[in-house]
């Protein structure tokens, strides 16, 4: 829940204020996740392009007051302040979520998914089921990204080739690493759903935890602190 006000937060600032209040509780957090500060910072290589476009279109293409002109092209405030705005919402975007990636298991996600949709049981929905098969794609996003690279390396040992030729070519060449992977996919899903009904798994009716949830003052004072910060991006709007 607080990842989530955090990062609703991120599109209710317009001004410094805002964006100075963004910057001071996502340092807060940081330090209280004792996470190193570079190892979080990896995760914004892969939106690098994305960030750079997409400031760019804003940089280029937003009319308003005329700044600089580079060739046939015009920087204007209105674009200076957009291009800004959204990179700081993209950067802080990755960071806020990283913090609760990088602070919690696939595990005690799902045990707090399905504790905070607990009280959706009563409308007769599947909670404890759909925690768990969130845990289970969790831990199943690094085995298959370690299957791929070993289909990836197996195929370029039989001469594959996945960089030259246009856009449709490399596509193309990707259908040789899909299939397997899908294959794959598919037989440990069948191994795992076997191994469940062989351990008598029928879902959540009855089930209980060997380390059940509990609140504590800790996640009290955490509720109100939040809420606190959320009220002043509200304010800061």
């Amino acid at each position: 829940m607080a990842t989530l006000l955090y990062l609703l937060s991120l599109f209710l600032f317009r001004n410094a204020a805002g964006v100075a209040a963004a910057t001071l509780w996502l340092f807060f957090l940081v330090r209280l996740s004792k996470v190193p500060f570079r190892y979080m910072v990896r995760g914004l290589r892969a939106i690098v392009m994305i960030l750079a476009l997409t400031a760019a279109f804003h940089l280029f293409l937003t009319p308003g007051e005329t700044l600089v002109v580079i060739g046939k092209l015009t920087v204007t405030k209105e674009g200076a302040q957009n291009a800004f705005f959204l990179s700081i919402r993209l950067i802080y975007l990755i960071l806020g979520s990283s913090v609760l990636t990088l602070t919690t298991t696939p595990n005690q996600l799902a045990d707090g998914m399905e504790k905070a949709l607990r009280p959706l049981q009563k409308l007769h929905v599947p909670v404890h089921e759909i925690s768990m098969m969130m845990s289970i794609a969790l831990r199943f996003i690094p085995i298959l990204i370690e299957e791929m690279d070993k289909i990836r390396k197996a195929q370029l040992a039989r001469g594959a080739d996945f960089e030259s030729g246009n856009l449709w070519k490399r596509v193309k060449a990707m259908v040789p690493l899909l299939i397997p992977l899908f294959v794959s996919a598919f037989r440990r899903a069948n191994d795992l759903a076997l191994a469940m009904e062989a351990r008598c798994y029928r879902g959540g009716a009855g089930r209980t935890k060997m380390r059940p949830l509990r609140y504590r003052k800790a996640d009290h004072a955490a509720y109100l602190v939040t809420a606190a910060y959320f009220a002043a991006a509200i304010l800061l709007r």
